[in-house]
């Protein structure tokens, strides 16, 4: 597993490096053949990396909160959804729910999500390696690469099976 500072950092590093053959291989590889390598290569990475050890994602970026999101998570906090929206979220740029601050408010301190069963679906995809947004939103995938270490590993194993 990647656990160790080094380690951590050691992948960091060449998630950075990698990133023009990452881009390469998403852009002109065989998408088809990528596709049907990522649900194995999802749950292979999931198997090496424990998310509790890193909560980069919890810490740095918001997920977006949609409708069906806020609905669900004020009815498990027992508060209304305008409470939900005024203490936590803010509209950004795109008018989409984020949150106000980071790291998430719901992030503990042993890097467990307290409303991780009725968490946001960005949340539940995150970090989108055993979809199709892998190949169709390359920019974000280069950018997850440089921070989850899950994302860095699928795109370490398709470049060593397909670049």
């Amino acid at each position: 597993m990647l656990r160790t500072k080094t380690m951590k950092q050691d992948w960091k590093k060449r998630a950075v490096e990698q990133q023009k053959a990452f881009r390469k291989l998403l852009e002109k590889g065989p998408k088809n053949k990528i596709l049907a390598a990522l649900p194995q290569l999802h749950e292979n990475a999931f198997a090496q990396v424990n998310c509790l050890d890193c909560a980069a994602c919890c810490k740095n970026y918001s997920p977006r909160f949609k409708q069906p999101d806020i609905k669900r998570i004020a009815k498990y906090l027992r508060i209304k959804e305008g409470e939900l929206v005024a203490r936590y979220l803010r509209l950004d740029e795109d008018n989409d729910y984020v949150l106000q601050s980071e790291p998430c408010p719901f992030l503990g301190a042993d890097n467990a999500c307290s409303i991780y069963d009725e968490r946001p679906s960005d949340c539940r995809r995150f970090p989108y390696t055993d979809e199709d947004i892998l190949l169709k939103r390359i920019p974000l995938t280069l950018k997850n690469s440089t921070f989850c270490p899950i994302t860095y590993t699928v795109l370490e194993q398709l470049r060593e099976r397909f670049g």
